[in-house]
C-alpha cells in the first residue's frame, strides 16, 4: 500500500494528473467542433503542461540549489523529458499556433520567474493570479487546438473561450478555499477579499452564464447541453462543499478530475 501511494502522489505531485486534465479539455474542443484527433497538439498540450507546472512549483528548489529528495529528483527527469518532448511537438504545430504558444509560455515564464523584481513575480501580484492562470488554460485548451486545425474565429470560438475561461475561474476559485489557511495574505486572494461563503456564492454565480452562453452558438447540441448541465451541478457541489479543513487530494485529484469527467460524460451520453 505504501509503495501504490508514493506512486499516486507521484502522479499529483509531478504533474500528471492535472495534465490528463487539460489534455480532457483539448479533447473536448476537439468533439465541440468535431475536428479530428490531432496528435501535435494534444502531446505539445500534455507534456508542455507537465513542465509548465512543474516549473511553476519546483523552480525556486533548483533556481536556489536547495537539496532534493528522490521524489524531486524523479520529477525533475520527468519535466526534462517533458520540456523536450513539448519542443518536438511545438515545431509540429502551425506556425500561427506556435506564435500564440510563445505567448501563453511568456504568460508562464512572468508568472514564475521574479523577472520585475528580485522577490515577486506575477503569481505575488494581488488579484491577478487567478486571471492569469485562466487566461493560460482558456487559451492552450481552447484556442491553441483551433487555430492548429485550422478553424476561423467566429461567434462559437469566441463563445467557447468565454465558457472555459469561466469555468477555470470556478474551478481556482475552489482551489482558493481549500489554500486559505497557506496562502500569504499579500496575495489578495477572493476568498481572501470577500470571505469564503461570498466566494462559494460567486462561484456559483459564475457557472450560470457558462451553461446558458451554450444557447448561443449557432448550433445547439442537446446532448451537450446536458452534459454541461452536469458539469456545472459537479463544480457547485464541490464548490459547496469546499473548505480549509479538506484533504489536498480534494483540489489536487478531484477537482481536477472535473475535466476529465466532463469528458467521459461524452462517451457516456
Amino acid at each position: 500500500m505504501q509503495a501504490i501511494r508514493r506512486l499516486f502522489d507521484f502522479y499529483i505531485n509531478g504533474s500528471i494528473h492535472v495534465a490528463v486534465a487539460v489534455l480532457s479539455l483539448v479533447l473536448m474542443t476537439n468533439h465541440m467542433f468535431q475536428n479530428s484527433f490531432d496528435l501535435p497538439m494534444a502531446g505539445f498540450a500534455f507534456f508542455g503542461t507537465i513542465f509548465g507546472y512543474n516549473f511553476i512549483k519546483y523552480e525556486d528548489f533548483f533556481r536556489n540549489k536547495k537539496p532534493l529528495r528522490f521524489e524531486l529528483k524523479a520529477i525533475a527527469i520527468v519535466s526534462v523529458i517533458s520540456l523536450l518532448t513539448t519542443a518536438f511537438f511545438f515545431f509540429c504545430l502551425g506556425s500561427v499556433t506556435q506564435i500564440t504558444a510563445i505567448i501563453f509560455f511568456g504568460l508562464t515564464f512572468l508568472y514564475t520567474v521574479p523577472v520585475f523584481s528580485k522577490k515577486k513575480n506575477i503569481r505575488n501580484w494581488s488579484g491577478v493570479k487567478i486571471y492569469i492562470v485562466a487566461i493560460c488554460w482558456s487559451g492552450v485548451t481552447t484556442l491553441l487546438p483551433l487555430l492548429n486545425a485550422g478553424t476561423e474565429v467566429f461567434s462559437d470560438v469566441i463563445l467557447k473561450c468565454c465558457q472555459r475561461f469561466l469555468l477555470v475561474i470556478s474551478l481556482i476559485l475552489i482551489f482558493e478555499i481549500i489554500d486559505l489557511k497557506t496562502d500569504d495574505p499579500a496575495l489578495k486572494t477572493v476568498p481572501q477579499r470577500i470571505g469564503v461563503e461570498k466566494t462559494k456564492i460567486l462561484g456559483i454565480l459564475i457557472l450560470i452564464p457558462l451553461y446558458f452562453l451554450e444557447f448561443l452558438k449557432s448550433t445547439i447540441d442537446i446532448n451537450q447541453l446536458f452534459v454541461n448541465a452536469i458539469l456545472v451541478i459537479t463544480t457547485a457541489l464541490f464548490m459547496l462543499f469546499a473548505n480549509q479543513n479538506r484533504s489536498k487530494y480534494y483540489t489536487s485529484f478531484w477537482v481536477e478530475s472535473i475535466p476529465i469527467f466532463w469528458l467521459g460524460m461524452i462517451y457516456l451520453v
